[in-house]
């Protein structure tokens, strides 16, 4: 299986990723677009699971209730989060005011420590990281200390001609770090946007290099990663993360590339000054 993905919009799954079809271990991943009467079912089963809207309305229905979810679009505003835990089947039909609703799922193994709850947009943390070239903004969807088992969710915002995820960091145990499966869902803005998305490792010649665009998803299975939207394209990407982290020590930071990690000091350093040798 191809670590880069495209979306099909001929289905009502757009995108579907489990750990058998990704050759990892906790995370599955899906994009569902409905419309009209459609219905999507899911069963938790030994999962926990969390649902982000991405564009439009619809109605999840639980045995605790039904949760309305709105979202004007990935660039307008943040999402409410519906987390359900393991043994929670649901729902989701479009809302009757809406033509249709596009949202992600992702579930990781659980063992039902945490209640189903709605997040909403108030709880989730935005910041702005990095400097120069690399700033960009983090909005904490479902990250410690919001509670979770194993998942931790991030929606991060690059201006065109930026780097997020700078300098590159891992999570596959190299340097220590902890094992976790990510995904990285993108949207741009305009559409026809572009990035580069690059996953790599320091101790072998693995590397992967992809040029992406809206709507397309990429699994980071292993190595160092990062991303550079293209300038004049702004870029939205949608991170699921799940792995050997529970509970709280899902807070643990990745590792940072040490040929990089100074640039966390100094985002503006060793920065070449144009007109390199006089002009015109």
């Amino acid at each position: 299986m191809t670590n880069h993905l495209k979306s099909n919009y001929e289905d009502m799954i757009v995108l579907d990723v489990t750990p058998e079809s990704a050759n990892w271990d906790y995370l599955s991943f899906r994009v569902i677009r409905l419309s009209g009467e459609q219905v999507y079912l899911h069963q938790t089963e030994d999962t926990e699971l969390a649902l982000v809207p991405l564009e439009g309305g619809g109605v999840v229905r639980t045995a605790a209730g039904e949760f309305p979810l709105q979202r004007a679009g990935v660039f307008q505003e943040k999402p409410s989060v519906l987390y359900l835990p393991p043994g929670h089947e649901f729902g989701v039909v479009v809302d009757s005011n809406a033509g249709s609703f596009e949202f992600a799922i992702g579930a990781a193994p659980a063992e039902g420590v945490y209640p189903l709850r709605l997040f909403t947009p108030d709880e989730i943390r935005a910041e702005v990281r990095g400097g120069g070239a690399a700033r960009r903004q983090v909005h904490h969807t479902l990250a410690h200390p919001m509670p979770a088992e194993r998942l931790i969710l991030y929606e991060v915002y690059v201006p065109g001609g930026a780097w997020s995820g700078y300098p590159p960091h891992c999570h596959d145990g190299y340097g220590g770090s902890a094992r976790l499966d990510e995904t990285y869902y993108f949207r741009a803005d305009p559409a026809e946007g572009v990035a580069l998305h690059r996953n790599y490792r320091r101790d072998s010649d693995f590397e992967e290099i992809f040029a992406v665009r809206d709507t397309d998803l990429v699994l980071v299975t292993q190595g160092f990663h990062s991303t550079a939207a293209a300038p004049g394209s702004n870029l939205y990407f949608l991170n699921y993360l799940a792995g050997e982290l529970v509970d709280e020590a899902r807070q643990t930071p990745s590792y940072d590339d040490p040929d990089y990690a100074w640039l966390k000091h100094d985002y503006t350093g060793n920065l070449m000054r144009l007109p390199l040798m006089g002009r015109d």
